[in-house]
C-alpha cells in the first residue's frame, strides 16, 4: 500500500478541522438548553437564586472553555500546516544527532511549552472563575507549587516510559506493539494499585478516618455486605477547593477508599455511609476490574494503530521531514487517532454511566433511600451542576449520569 504524502497532508488538516467543529457543535447544542428560569423539574432541587448561579456558572465555564479550545486548536492547526514539528525537531537533531536522545529532548520541549502556554489559563480558571464561585481554596503558593510538582513528576515517570518505547522500537522493532503495550499495561496497573499511597502524599496529605461514630457505621455496613474495608482516608481536599468527592482506589490488598474533608463537611453520617456504600458498589460489581480491562484493551488497539503508522515513511514526510523519524511518526499518529479517540471516550463514558448506575442500585438496594437522594442533591447543588445537559452533549462528556436520571433509578428501586 502506498501513500501520497500531501493527500495524507491534506487529511491531518481536515482531522484538525473535525475534531474542533465536533467540539462547536456539541457545546453549542448544549448551549441551547440554558434558560434562567428554574425547570419544573428542579423546583425541589434548586431554589431560584441557586439555579441562576449555576447557569452563570455554566456560561462562565463555556466562554472560557471556547477562547482555550480556540487558542490550543489554532496552535496545532498552524504547526501542522506550516511545519513548525519538523522545523523543531530538525533544529534539535542538528545538535544532538543520536536520535534517541534528540527525541526525548524533541517531546520534553513540547511538554514544557505546552504546560507554560495552558499555565495562563489555569491560573484564569483557578482564581478568577473557581473564585468568583467560591469553589477555590488555594493561594498563589500553593498552585504554583502544585504546578512544579506536576510538571517534575510528569517529566520523570514519562521520560522513562519514553526512554523505554523507544528503545524498544530501536531493538525490537518486529515485538514494538506487543512490548510497549505490555509496557503500558503494566504501568497501568501498577498506578491503579499505587496511586493513592505513592502519587496522592505530593499534593495532599492522607489520614486514617477519626470519626470513630462514621468509621463504626461505615465498617458496620460493609460487614452487612460483605465487604473487607482496611481502609478509609481523609484527604485534605479543602486547602484546594469547596467541591466534595469520593473515590475507590486500588485492587485486592490495596485497596482503598478516600473521603475528601470537604465531603465530610457537607453531608451527615448516614449520608456519608451511602457514598461508601456507592463505592464499595463499584468494587462487589468488579467495576475496577472492568475499566481496567477496557483500558488495557484500549492501550492494545493505540500501539497496533502506532505500529502501522510506523510502516510508512509518508505519514512522516507529510509533516515536512526529509526522511523517517520516530517523533514526527507519534505526532502524525497523534492526528490520525483523534477520531477513534472519540470513539473510545464516548464508550469509556457509556462504561462508566452504566456502572454509576449499578453502583447507585447496590446502594439503594442496602441502604436508606433517602439518604442516598439527599446526598446526591446536596453534592450536585453545592457543585452548581448543570443538571439540564443536552442528551447529545451529555452522550459525548458526562461519565456520570444527570441527578434526575439518578433520582429517576432510585425511585424505581423504592416501587
Amino acid at each position: 500500500m502506498s501513500f501520497d504524502v500531501i493527500t495524507i497532508y491534506y487529511i491531518f488538516l481536515v482531522l484538525l478541522v473535525f475534531d474542533f467543529l465536533i467540539w462547536v457543535f456539541l457545546e453549542y447544542l448544549n448551549k441551547t438548553r440554558w434558560n434562567d428560569e428554574l425547570p419544573v423539574e428542579l423546583s425541589e432541587i434548586y431554589d431560584e437564586e441557586k439555579y441562576k448561579k449555576s447557569m452563570s456558572y455554566e456560561r462562565e465555564k463555556y466562554v472560557f472553555s471556547k477562547f482555550s479550545n480556540i487558542f490550543s486548536s489554532a496552535l496545532i492547526f498552524i504547526f501542522v500546516l506550516f511545519w513548525f514539528f519538523w522545523k523543531i525537531f530538525d533544529y534539535i537533531i542538528s545538535f544532538w544527532f543520536w536520535e534517541f536522545f534528540s527525541t526525548l529532548l524533541f517531546f520534553l520541549v513540547l511538554f514544557l511549552a505546552q504546560s507554560f502556554v495552558n499555565l495562563p489559563f489555569s491560573y484564569y480558571y483557578t482564581f478568577v472563575i473557581e473564585q468568583k464561585y467560591w469553589f477555590n481554596k488555594m493561594d498563589k503558593k500553593l498552585f504554583f507549587q502544585d504546578f512544579i510538582k506536576s510538571l517534575i513528576l510528569t517529566i520523570i515517570i514519562w521520560w522513562i516510559l519514553l526512554s523505554i518505547i523507544i528503545l524498544i522500537y530501536f531493538f525490537a522493532w518486529k515485538y514494538f506493539w506487543i512490548l510497549a503495550w505490555a509496557l503500558m499495561v503494566w504501568f497501568s496497573t501498577f498506578m491503579l494499585m499505587f496511586y493513592s499511597s505513592l502519587i496522592v502524599p505530593i499534593f495532599n496529605k492522607q489520614t486514617p478516618l477519626e470519626n470513630w461514630s462514621l468509621r463504626e457505621k461505615i465498617e458496620d455496613f460493609a460487614k452487612k455486605v460483605g465487604f473487607r474495608l482496611d481502609n478509609i482516608f481523609v484527604i485534605d481536599w479543602s486547602k484546594r477547593s469547596t467541591k466534595a468527592n469520593a473515590y475507590f482506589s486500588g485492587l485486592w490488598p490495596k485497596k482503598r477508599i478516600v473521603l475528601f474533608d470537604t465531603l465530610i463537611s457537607d453531608l451527615t453520617d448516614e449520608e456519608l455511609v451511602w457514598v461508601l456504600a456507592h463505592e464499595i458498589g463499584h468494587y462487589k460489581k468488579k467495576h475496577t476490574l472492568q475499566m481496567l480491562i477496557f483500558s488495557i484493551i484500549q492501550t492494545g488497539i493505540i500501539f497496533y494503530v502506532l505500529w502501522i503508522v510506523l510502516n510508512y515513511t509518508e505519514f512522516s514526510l507529510a509533516l515536512g521531514s526529509n526522511s523517517w523519524s520516530f517523533a514526527l511518526w507519534v505526532i502524525a499518529f497523534s492526528i490520525i487517532f483523534s477520531p477513534l479517540s472519540l470513539i473510545f471516550g464516548v464508550l469509556w463514558n457509556i462504561f462508566s454511566r452504566k456502572n454509576e448506575y449499578e453502583a447507585d442500585e447496590f446502594a439503594g438496594k442496602n441502604h436508606n433511600l433517602e439518604d442516598l437522594k439527599t446526598s446526591l442533591i446536596k453534592l450536585s447543588k453545592n457543585n452548581l451542576s448543570n443538571l439540564r445537559p443536552h442528551p447529545l452533549y451529555e452522550f459525548f462528556y458526562y461519565s456520570h449520569p444527570t441527578l434526575l436520571k439518578r433520582l429517576d433509578v432510585l425511585d424505581k428501586i423504592k416501587n
